[in-house]
């Protein structure tokens, strides 16, 4: 059965894009075909996986606002098994402009059913925001996960995910459940890095994942040139802990080939 996950966090520059990226090019070498969806208007997952998002003819706008069959807008990557559909600043309007269509909340599940089955796995890098962007998200996705920095203020706008997550989940997707946490730019030289993933651990219990991503300087690079990590620099550690990540997150190498 294919996995829909919403990758999200409400706080910008937590590491969501970068778990997307480097999480689904991992999910992809173990032999998973993957689709990262790109719902933010930044467009960083699409330009991290080497589009040049001034070139692509179509993407998650013309899906969301014109009715383009999402087949219609995925583009290869590098990376074999791994797809992506792509995202530019166009997708910034769409946050008003779907606010008087039909369907607005459904309208990304609606668009990813036809093409679920050619999938094993199925990443959706959200906007740091609970518009409807992000809604469409949570309504089209059976799983969120939530990569958290491991910072001060990580566990109040956890709660507030959480809350946010519950009223999607009661109103328009009773499948959803936050199903997996990833510490993200952990620093082990720090006490502070140590208190939070202890604190995230106790509320959150096993939903932490026993795998724990570090700040790297080879992580931060890697976009700037247009590559996942496993591509940029494969034998880093920042490599060896999202290949961790998506052992952990799959439960190993898939029982099929496409």
């Amino acid at each position: 059965m294919p996995r829909v996950l919403a990758v999200a966090n409400q706080k910008g520059g937590v590491g969501k894009t970068t778990t997307a990226v480097n999480l689904g090019a991992c999910l992809a070498e173990l032999g998973y075909r993957t689709l990262v969806i790109d719902l933010d208007p930044q467009g960083n997952a699409s330009t991290g996986l080497g589009l040049d998002i001034s070139q692509v003819q179509a993407t998650m706008y013309d899906v969301l606002l014109h009715d383009v069959p999402l087949e219609d807008v995925v583009e290869g990557s590098s990376v074999r098994n791994l797809f992506v559909a792509p995202a530019n600043l166009h997708l910034a309007g769409a946050e008003i402009e779907l606010v008087p269509a039909f369907s607005r909340e459904h309208r990304l599940r609606l668009a990813i059913e036809p093409v679920l089955a050619d999938y094993d796995f199925v990443l959706i890098d959200c906007p740091p925001s609970l518009g409807l962007l992000t809604v469409n998200a949570f309504t089209a996705a059976t799983e969120v996960m939530v990569p958290v920095q491991c910072e001060f203020y990580a566990l109040e706008g956890l709660r507030q995910l959480s809350t946010n997550v519950e009223l999607v989940r009661k109103s328009l997707n009773q499948s959803l459940e936050i199903s997996a946490l990833v510490l993200v730019m952990y620093d082990a030289r720090t006490n502070l890095a140590e208190q939070v993933a202890a604190e995230v651990r106790s509320h959150f219990g096993d939903r932490v994942c026993r795998t724990v991503i570090p700040r790297t300087v080879r992580l931060s690079e890697a976009p700037s040139f247009g590559q996942p990590i496993i591509s940029f620099d494969s034998s880093s550690r920042g490599a060896l802990a999202y290949r961790d990540l998506a052992k952990e997150v799959s439960g190993g190498t898939p029982e099929r080939t496409r």
